[in-house]
């Protein structure tokens, strides 16, 4: 489990799902919202068989010791390359899409598969260096925990009862460059691949995304910077029938998602293609052009011209 950066918890939690952890200390984790998803599981189903977060580092060394003793971590690093050689798989665990290069290098040139936190890549140079390692034979995978949600199985599987889609809505927080894949992915997974053209409009303390998809559904995917209490809110409208969307579970998201991984590590076989992430990726940096160049409507096809073919 390598790197922590601020706003970002997921080394408290992602290895506290796979190890256990202990509950004195993992009610100091800065992150509220953790023990409180963590505890509402029974303490002993809190683990994932068969697998251990073994090693962990993080940015600022003096966090390191908290996330190993509340995650029942055995091993501290100083360097995230100190793991090479007594891994299987490393987890790159920062949600920052313009240094997750820099950060996986190492695994990726030592053969390890990596897991790297959504966004993989917030900038085109980035993903022009994940395409060319996984074109290469490197085992990446990249996703957004809300892919997972339970809620968006049984959504999922309702979809018929709607009839035709017209439109969907769902939020987001933070930024759309680090947080606008939370709600891009679980909208992908509804609707496919195929996203045309976004438009991103902004004001202070909000951004409203735009979207067509190839299918003619109309999406609109709100950035609501302090918007906490209604993250994962929306609607899904079709001709017959429209649903209100809440995706909630953040334990049994986080879970699917690192259980996912873990099947990739031990298979070979990846869950989704990894051009469903490259386009999302597009999707993510199209977003960030049309905001810098005054809600320009962009292409997605503008994009995905600037990569490798």
């Amino acid at each position: 489990m390598l790197g922590m950066i601020p706003g970002n918890g997921h080394p408290y939690s992602w290895s506290a799902i796979i190890n256990g952890y202990d509950r004195e200390a993992m009610a100091r984790c800065p992150y509220a919202g953790i023990p409180q998803y963590l505890g509402a599981q029974p303490h002993a189903s809190v683990r994932i068989p068969g697998v251990q977060v073994t090693h962990v580092w993080t940015d600022n060394p003096a966090e390191a010791s908290s996330v190993a003793k509340a995650s029942l971590i055995p091993n501290i690093v100083a360097r995230p390359e100190d793991v090479i050689g007594h891994v299987d798989a490393v987890l790159i665990s920062t949600d920052d899409g313009t240094d997750h290069v820099r950060r996986a290098r190492p695994f990726v040139e030592a053969g390890l598969p990596v897991f790297v936190d959504k966004p993989l890549a917030s900038n085109l140079e980035e993903l022009r260096t994940f395409i060319a390692w996984e074109k290469a034979g490197a085992r990446i995978l990249s996703s957004s925990g809300m892919r997972y949600a339970p809620e968006l199985t049984a959504l999922i599987a309702n979809l018929p009862a709607l009839g035709e889609l017209r439109w969907l809505s769902l939020v987001t927080i933070k930024t759309w460059d680090r947080y606008g894949i939370h709600s891009l992915e679980p909208v992908f997974r509804l609707l496919g691949p195929g996203f045309l053209s976004i438009r991103l409009e902004t004001q202070p303390g909000v951004e409203v995304a735009h979207l067509v998809h190839r299918s003619g559904v109309q999406v609109t995917l709100p950035v609501v910077y302090d918007g906490g209490t209604i993250f994962g809110t929306g609607q899904v409208c079709g001709t017959k029938a429209a649903v209100p969307v809440r995706l909630a579970d953040t334990y049994h998201a986080f879970r699917g998602q690192l259980v996912s991984f873990i099947d990739f590590v031990r298979s070979g076989r990846a869950p989704y293609p990894f051009v469903d992430t490259v386009e999302m990726m597009c999707v993510i940096i199209a977003g960030s052009r049309s905001r810098a160049e005054k809600s320009r409507r962009v292409e997605i096809a503008e994009i995905q011209a600037q990569l490798p073919s």
